[in-house]
Parts: structure tokens; sequence; C-alpha cells
């Protein structure tokens, strides 16, 4: 076991291996058995690219072996920085043939989150494009080498087939680590283990009809737990259905892809959906092979469901709550409309343990509002190599504190009332305000700051940053944001409001209280006609 990896308690996992939730195989192996199976099926469709089950397994193949005669070796760790194409893909399943565990980087992300990824798993390696766009990736990989001693690369000796199948991997030790929306300034590394993450997609693949003739589009970043494993590229994949990659989320682009694939599924977040429900060109496509929408990382409304419903008829769409620490809530194709329209559905597995607590974590009554609570068997027990931070994200007997506000509908499933940790949800992205209020602080114009979310009709919530300034001294917001983009952090984290103030309101406890800052800003919108 990699330390720093919290594993499952022993009383826990011999349970969930003898209800047959865990089946004890690394994914390699169970993949390595899928692609067999499909072999001459389409697998990924990169553009003008179509790769097959065996294609793909030969490909992954030849990229394992390169990498282990590069030095690479089980429970390495691989920062990975890929947009949507086929060389993720590859990838992907090449460091699972080898038992190393990428690390699920955004295309987006810049020097700041990528060292710190680095840093905090002790990575072997960056993987990402040379140039994207005005962007150098090449002088981002050369600086984070130049800080972390363990990015190396090696050249020992020529490998064989042979060498990848005597590699032993342990089921219980992390397949990938996916990224928190941690409401800290440092990220924390979420452990996916093998068992848990083959689960994972199983489970989310049974309630979103996933099977061998269907067709995902994937236009949200692979790097996210929904695209990636919810069911996403595992799940398909698993039942030998067909991927479609897209690095666009221009409508017309979309629309185009669905028509030319004949795709049956798509995974949006509620402001790309609202986009497309509304561009006029959608009118001018045939969408009618389009079965299930999957709309996650935001509560949707249901007036966006209604119109998605008249402009393509025969679509559901299905409202799903997750984290990329494990817990999954999905609503279920045959739950009655008001259930389908109100709810975000309810856990996957008849093992999700799920409470709803006040702050002293005693379980509040049914209909009242909580923090969801939960463990489960594709749920963490901890983040990596933080053991004191994991003290407070954890209750004393394992239940993970999502932080998430609930109430528990009457028909089982569950409603999201907000939240109780400081994360500003642009759409769907969860950015720490801690984090962007750390950096605001070394500015020396700055004496006091307090991030909060202000409401937007399309991405949910974008960043209004409050500032009280030092005396004389003056801040805008192009300003502002030209002092963080030289701190290099991802461009969604950026404020894109600044309101300058001469004191915060404080709670009965003599803390900011951003809820009144967050009315405050609300309130001013609503006077501006901008909501």
């Amino acid at each position: 076991m990699l330390d720093g990896v919290v594993r499952f308690p022993s009383e826990f996992a011999a349970r969930y291996r003898a209800k047959g939730y865990w089946e004890d195989r690394a994914l390699r192996d169970v993949f390595d058995e899928t692609f067999s199976r499909y072999g001459d099926r389409v697998a990924i469709v990169d553009r003008d690219r179509l790769v097959t089950y065996s294609q793909l397994n030969d490909r992954a193949t030849r990229l394992a072996l390169n990498l282990l005669d590069e030095g690479f070796q089980p429970l390495d760790r691989v920062v990975v920085q890929l947009p949507n194409v086929v060389e993720f893909v590859y990838l992907y399943f090449a460091l699972q043939k080898i038992g190393c565990i990428p690390i699920m980087a955004l295309p987006t992300h810049r020097y700041r989150e990528m060292n710190q990824f680095a840093e905090l798993s002790g990575a072997v390696a960056c993987v990402t494009p040379d140039q994207a766009k005005d962007f150098d990736y090449r002088e981002l990989v050369r600086r984070i080498r130049g800080a972390n001693k363990t990015v190396r690369f090696e050249r020992p000796s020529q490998r064989s087939v042979t060498d990848l199948k005597n590699i032993r991997i342990d089921p219980e030790d992390p397949a990938v680590f996916l990224l928190s929306g941690g409401t800290t300034g440092i990220p924390k590394l979420i452990p996916r283990t093998h068992n848990d993450y083959i689960y994972n997609s199983k489970i989310a693949s049974a309630v979103t009809g996933v099977g061998a003739e269907e067709i995902f589009l994937d236009v949200l970043p692979l790097a996210h737990n929904l695209p990636l494993a919810c069911p996403g590229l595992q799940g398909y994949l698993l039942h030998g259905g067909k991927m479609v990659l897209s690095n666009s989320t221009r409508s017309e682009d979309i629309f185009a892809l669905i028509e030319r694939h004949r795709v049956t599924h798509i995974a949006v977040v509620p402001a790309l959906l609202i986009r497309l429900i509304n561009d006029p060109s959608i009118g001018r496509f045939d969408l009618s092979s389009l079965r299930v929408i999957q709309s996650g990382g935001q509560r949707l409304q249901p007036e966006v469901r209604r119109r998605t419903k008249e402009l393509i008829p025969n679509v559901i769409v299905q409202e799903n709550f997750g984290m990329a620490e494990g817990m999954l809530m999905f609503v279920r194709f045959d739950d009655p409309e008001d259930v389908r329209m109100e709810t975000v559905g309810r856990p996957l597995s008849p093992d999700d343990e799920v409470r709803l607590v006040d702050d002293d974590d005693h379980e509040v009554a049914p209909g009242e509002v909580g923090e969801l609570v939960a463990r489960g068997p594709y749920t963490l027990r901890g983040y990596f190599g933080v053991a004191e931070y994991n003290a407070r994200a954890f209750t004393s007997v394992g239940y993970y504190r999502s932080g998430d506000l609930m109430r528990l509908h009457p028909s089982g499933n569950y409603i999201v009332e907000g939240r109780k940790k400081d994360l500003i949800n642009r759409g769907g992205e969860k950015i720490s305000a801690e984090e962007i209020e750390n950096l605001i602080l070394t500015h020396p114009a700055v004496q006091n700051i307090a991030c909060v979310p202000m409401p937007d009709p399309v991405l949910g919530e974008r960043m209004c940053a409050y500032a009280i300034l030092r005396g004389g001294n003056t801040l805008t917001l192009p300003e502002l944001v030209a002092f963080l983009m030289s701190e290099e952090i991802a461009k969604h984290k950026l404020p894109e409001r600044l309101e300058i103030v001469k004191e915060f309101p404080l709670s009965p406890f003599g803390k900011v209280s951003k809820r009144d800052l967050t009315e405050r800003i609300t309130q001013r919108l609503k006077s501006e006609g901008k909501l």
C-alpha cells in the first residue's frame, strides 16, 4: 500500500467483497477482458479518427512498454493534463497496465496548481500537450521539473509484454487520483482504488441505460469524475459502447456531432445545457437519437428540463449529484415526474450509508435540512497524505463530511439546499474561496478580502470579491485580475466582480458573515437588472 493512502477498514472491505461490490481485480485486468471481448467494435471517435477496442488495447500496451522502458514503476504518480483526445485514453490505460497512478489535472490548470499536484503526490512525471492556443506547456513542465526532484526520466533496458503481465497490482491500491474541490488553498488528492472505481462505473452504468449500442458524446473535461467514470469513459467501454470526444462546447459543434454519430447519451453541466437549448441553431439539426442528458455539478432548475423536453421530445434529462470523493445519487428513469423535477436522486449502492446531520453530528428529522455525511463501497476513507485534515473531514466512524446541505424528499430521493463549505460553484467547477483570498491578501493595496458566490442565470454562481483597502489605495477589477494572473492560476478561479467596502458584516460570533455579503450582491444585481 502506498504510504499516505487510507485503507477501508477490514470489516467493511470484507462486507463489500462478500456482497460482490469489490471484485479484487485491477482495472487493467477488467479492461483487458473488455478490449478482447469487443475487439473490432469502435471504442473511441476523435474527430476523423476511429479507434477499435483492439487498436486501443494495442496502442495502450505499446505505450505502457515504452513507459516501462523509461523507468516508470507500479505506484508511480503521473500528473496528466491532456484535453479530450484519444491520446488521453491511450495514456490512461497504459498507466493502468503498469500500475501507475494518474493524477487528473485539468487543461486550464497552470503552474501554481500543477506544481502543487506534483509536490503533494511525489509525481515522477507530468504529461501535457506541447502547446495549446497561446500557452506553452513545455515551459510549465520544465519549471515543475526544476522545482520537484521526484519528477524524473530514466532509461533502463528494453521490456516485453511479459514484463507487463508480471506486474502485480493490489486492487486496494489507488487506480487514479482525482482532485477535490476542497475549501482550503491546498488541493487534496482523492485516491480511488481499483475495487471502488470499477464498482463506481458499473453501478452508474446500470442507472443510465448503458449498453453495447449506446454512443456517448463527451464535451466535459475527461479528467472530471463524471465523464471519466460516472459512467463516462470507463462505463461505456465496460459495456462495448462508443465514446465520441470533443474539445468544443460550441452549440453548433455539439449538435453536429450528435447528428453525425447518432449520439444517445451526453453529460453536461446546467450552464452548458441552458446555452444549448437557447441556441437558435438547435432546430437545424436532427437530435432524435439523443435519449439521455446527464446533468451534474449544480442543481438544474425544473424549467430547463421542461424546455429541453419540448425541444428534444425523446430525451430524458437525468439529474445526478456526486463528488469525486465517491458518493453518487441519480434520479431514476422510472421516478414520478414531480420527483424527477424536484430532486437530485438517491444513492446507487445498497450499502451507501447516508446521514443528514446538524452541527453536533446529530441526525436531523426527515424533511429537515442537514449536512450530508456518507460512507460506502466507493466513497474514500481519507485524502492522500493529509492525516491532520482527514481528522476534520471525516467523522469518528468514517463518514465523509461533504459540506453539502440536503433534505430528504418523501420519495426517498434528496434535495440539495445549499452548502456548508466555503466554495463557489462556477458552472460545476468548485473554487475554494480561501485559496483565492490568500492570494489576494498578498496584494499591497488589500487589507482584507472576502470572496463570495454571486448568483448567475447561466453559470449558477460567479465569484465576487469584497475588499477592504489599505488607506489611500485604489484597486480595480482589471488590476486585481492582472495581479492574480501573475500568480499563474486557472482562469476559471478569477473574481468576476470587485466590491470595495469599508468594513465587513459580522456574525454573532464575530466572523465575517459571507451570507450577508452574498445577499448584498444578490440585491445589487437585481437592482441593476442582471437577475
